[in-house]
């Protein structure tokens, strides 16, 4: 217990310090967790077996996988089909390919050729993910076509780890001591790379595919019917603790389960989020797991740094970090031309190329778990596992170089990718800003389902954090306000800061619905004239209201009771509508109001009848009082 205190004390003190440094460099957090990890471990030696706390750091990516498989609801997968099945398909296929030739032109076999293969067609979803968030590139073409693929990879591993026990051979391939490439029949006796026992050792190929297909279908089977009534069960106890400890042992269990039959923890628990994506407690496992994962994902980064076997590299520093160069320059070559083919261009395609250069985590797993079923022989194991550890060092410095490119570059500037739309309501709210976010508070709280759109991506992360939904997106777009229901929606609100946007959607929308009741934001009465004539029903202007409370409250701070101030406020309020509707026939844009003669008359006659109106209720007032 001392000696994990002890560690768990020297990688919290070593992120405390390395990383808001790396953060004020602009560097980014990433980097300098796994600068700490070099610092503290083959820097000053401070840790000598990370091995122990790596198990319990690699539960952060374990609940990162969760939390995006709870994102990614099995409908969502069905819409990104085409990048999933197409861009990152073929992205897994094509580098796995490229990589088996090199190894056999090497000299490898084919089975551990196409195991290397597998392993360096892996990017770090950690890594990039953690990247992209702190940077703000997640929602840009680049951004999205990354995650994509890397969700790609998160689902190839299945796969993987089916196909992987039926390429053990016999013998395998070797390096002599001077590095070269030779053969020699496998005597890696007991792993010490992490193979462990568990419920598969001693079973055929074919046993281990059946035991990995098994485990995947309880995983299935046991969200899809056992997570709710699990829940009702814990909620009968009204505890908010349970929620967390059900949420810890959901992850937990999995994977104690996968590590049973000698898989992934990671994959399967992405699994059961993406089944239990559609549950109503969806939300719930997610501010539950939250905390929890950014922590140990940070001590999962400095193990990563704190575990490089920089002896074995000094042993070999030309053939390593040219082989681990060597396969990020062929992963990039690839990306580059899929990103081109996939209509990536400027500062999107070198995110993208640059972004997924790199070999990641789930290489570990693979490289174990060849390790474990006679693929790889342990010496080649070491090499492969610094190879992963260095190119994901490296990554930090790629996004460093893209934010250089990115400033060079003239064309092809980043644009944020809108969301795709898959509700409907029937509200539209279009620009959720102070003025739009009062609206659907409103609308909400008495039970009507709106849909808001805004094309500012920062108030719509702000919004999702206190639990309102909205969608990124430009609401001029007619296919993403068919999307959302105007064909159908009942009201459309338009609370957009631009006037002449504004004006346009609502053009557009009484043009597209004739019957459909347009609510309009405008700015001033001019904007209320041109709104009023592209068909807005209801206008209000932005600090109309607002002035009128405030006038009320001078009116009773001189004289008038409350009661008269509250009934001259109503009378002006009626009065200053029919005098809108009144000028907004007379109101030409082409001409100056203060050109134009018969606005001006008509505009001075309202307001001697607004004035005899207000005094006629006053005196009636204080005969009545009297």
């Amino acid at each position: 217990m001392g000696e994990f205190l002890f560690l768990a004390s020297v990688f919290l003190l070593a992120a405390v310090i390395a990383v808001p440094i790396a953060a004020r460099l602009g560097l980014g957090s990433v980097l300098g967790y796994l600068l700490a990890g070099v610092a503290i471990g083959p820097g000053l030696g401070l840790v000598a077996d990370t091995t122990d706390l790596q198990h319990f750091a690699e539960f952060g990516v374990v609940m990162m996988l969760f939390l995006i498989g709870l994102e990614l609801e099995p409908r969502a997968l069905w819409d990104m089909r085409h990048r999933l099945i197409g861009l990152g398909g073929m992205q897994v296929l094509i580098t796995m390919c490229a990589v088996m030739v090199g190894a056999m032109y090497l000299g490898f076999v084919w089975q551990t050729a196409m195991a290397i293969g597998m392993i360096f067609a892996l990017s770090s979803t950690a890594i990039v993910l953690q990247t992209l968030s702190e940077k703000g590139l997640m929602q840009t073409s680049g951004g999205r076509s990354t995650f994509s693929v890397l969700l790609t990879q998160d689902i190839a591993v299945i796969p993987m780890l089916i196909i992987l026990p039926l390429l053990a051979v016999p013998s395998t391939p070797s390096l002599n001591e001077d590095g070269s490439i030779a053969r020699s029949v496998l005597e890696h006796g007991d792993d010490a790379h992490g193979a462990t026992m568990s419920l598969i050792e001693g079973l055929p190929g074919w046993g281990v595919t059946l035991v990995t297909l098994g485990a995947v279908a309880l995983i299935i089977l046991g969200g899809v019917y056992g997570a709710r009534p699990l829940f009702r069960y814990i909620h009968a106890a009204h505890l908010r603790e349970m929620y967390t400890a059900l949420a810890l042992l959901i992850v937990i269990g999995i994977a104690f389960l996968m590590t049973a039959v000698g898989l992934s923890p990671a994959l399967g628990t992405f699994l059961a989020g993406v089944v239990l994506a559609n549950s109503e407690f969806r939300h719930e496992l997610e501010s539950d797991i939250e905390p929890f994962k950014g922590l140990l994902l940070g001590l999962f980064f400095i193990t990563v740094g704190a575990g490089i076997d920089f002896g074995l590299f000094f042993s070999e520093p030309i053939s390593i970090l040219g082989l681990a160069l060597g396969i990020m320059l062929l992963k990039g070559i690839i990306l580059y031309v899929l990103g081109r083919a996939f209509k990536l261009r400027g500062r999107d395609q070198w995110l993208f190329t640059l972004g997924l250069a790199q070999a990641g985590e789930f290489g570990f797993v693979l490289i174990s778990f060849s390790l474990q079923q006679a693929i790889l022989p342990a010496y080649l194991a070491d090499r492969l596992l610094l190879i992963v550890a260095l190119s994901m060092l490296i990554t930090p410095l790629a996004f460093i170089l893209y934010e250089v490119l990115s400033k060079r570059l003239k064309d092809g500037d980043t644009d944020l990718e809108h969301d795709e739309i898959d509700e409907q309501g029937t509200v539209i709210i279009a620009g959720i800003g102070r003025f739009g976010q009062i609206v659907n508070r409103l609308v909400q709280s008495v039970g009507a389902k709106t849909v808001v759109i805004d094309n500012n991506l920062q108030t719509i992360q702000l919004m999702r954090r206190f639990g309102y939904q909205g969608f990124f997106g430009d609401p001029l777009r007619p296919d993403l306000l068919h999307a959302a229901g105007i064909d159908s929606a009942r009201v459309l609100m338009v609370a957009l800061d631009d006037p002449v946007a504004a004006e346009r959607l609502v053009t557009y929308a009484r043009r597209l619905r004739p019957d459909i009741h347009i609510v309009a934001r405008s700015r001033d009465r001019t904007h209320t004239y041109r709104l009023y004539k592209a068909g807005a029903n209801d206008i209000v202007r932005e600090l109309f209201d607002s002035s009128l409370r405030a006038g009320r409250y001078v009116l009773e701070n001189i004289g008038l009771t409350e009661y008269e101030a509250n009934e001259a406020e109503k009378l002006f309020y009626q009065h200053d509508r029919y005098t809108v509707r009144e000028l907004a026939d007379l109101w030409d844009p082409n001409i100056p109001s203060a050109q134009n003669e018969a606005y001006i008359a008509r505009a001075k006659e309202l307001e001697k009848e607004l004035e005899a109106s207000l005094l006629s209720a006053l005196e009636a007032n204080s005969t009545d009082a009297a």
